[in-house]
Order: structure tokens, then C-alpha cells, then sequence
């Protein structure tokens, strides 16, 4: 039975548009990526253009506030040194630094104690970017201390705060 012409998906290669997402991982057969995109993109339909959107770009350019939380030492440090190697972490990089940027630090208590963690703090404060401070309790692992992400309220307010500063958001 031959697909009906009114459904999607029986349109010819050439009048449909392919979004092909490739994921690429740490092995020595990425070397093939060049060739293999280069043949994807030999498909009737694949992007060929400049037009198509840039996911964190676009991102950057929606969001009036970005808030990370919370903000584990994995994604600090990667911050802090610079590294985009994933979504989060390109939006970070990408970020228009004349809207605020919120951080709500989340970590065991010893990760939060090491002192690599005050300075890549600071180093995202001196990008002018906003510390949530996190809290001491007793954290999931059984330890106590500080390093557990600040409450949903504090949160909450300092966004309407910063919001409020920044484009007149009225606060409720």
C-alpha cells in the first residue's frame, strides 16, 4: 500500500527539511565525523544554510534571566575555567553579560571547603554573575555542613529582586 500525498512524511526527499542530530562521543572512530557529515549533508533537505537557529545562541537571546540551580562543582569549575561542553555550560559562555546571571552553588560540604571552589567563585562573581549563597544542614549524604543549595524562597526572591532592578519587573 503506497503512503497517501497528503501525509507528511511520503513527501518527496526534496520538499521536506531533515533535522539530523549527531551525538559524538569520545572514541577514535570520531575521526569519520568529518566525512560522515559531509555525506549528510549530500541529503536533499539537510540544513545547508546559515539561517537555521543556534540553539544556546538563541537561548541567550530569549531569557531575560539565566539562574542555574543548582550549580554543582563539575559545572563551576567548568564555568570558571571557561569550558562549553554542553548546553548549559555554552548558554553560560555565550551569555549577554548586561542581564543578570544567577548561581546557586549545591555541593558535599568537603567539595565546598576545598579551596579551588572560593576562587572559582569569585572568578564568576568578577564575571559580574550573582551567588545565591548556599546553606548548612545536614546533606543527603549523611554529612553536615554548608554546600546544600540555598531554599526555594530565597531563590525565588532574590529572582523578583534582580528582575525588579533590572527591567522594572513589579514585584508582588
Amino acid at each position: 500500500m503506497e503512503p497517501k500525498a497528503s501525509c507528511p512524511t511520503a513527501a518527496p526527499l526534496v520538499e521536506r527539511k531533515f533535522h539530523v542530530l549527531v551525538g559524538v562521543t569520545g572514541s577514535v572512530a570520531a575521526l569519520k565525523l568529518p566525512l560522515l557529515v559531509s555525506k549528510l549533508l549530500d541529503i536533499p533537505g539537510m540544513w545547508k544554510s546559515r539561517s537555521d537557529p543556534v540553539l544556546h545562541i538563541d537561548l541567550r537571546r530569549w531569557a531575560d534571566l539565566l539562574l542555574v540551580a543548582p550549580l554543582d562543582a563539575n559545572t563551576l569549575g567548568k564555568v570558571a575555567s571557561g569550558i562549553c561542553d554542553n548546553l548549559l555550560t555554552c548558554v553560560i559562555r555565550a551569555w549577554d553579560r548586561s542581564k543578570p546571571l544567577l548561581f546557586c552553588p549545591a555541593m558535599n560540604t568537603a567539595m565546598w571547603e576545598h579551596p579551588i571552589t572560593a576562587q572559582q567563585v569569585d572568578q564568576l562573581k568578577a564575571f559580574g554573575y550573582v551567588e545565591i549563597p548556599c546553606v548548612a544542614k545536614k546533606l543527603v549524604c549523611g554529612d553536615e555542613g554548608l554546600g546544600a543549595m540555598a531554599e526555594v524562597g530565597t531563590i525565588v526572591d532574590k529572582v523578583k529582586e534582580v528582575l525588579f532592578q533590572h527591567s522594572g519587573f513589579q514585584q508582588s
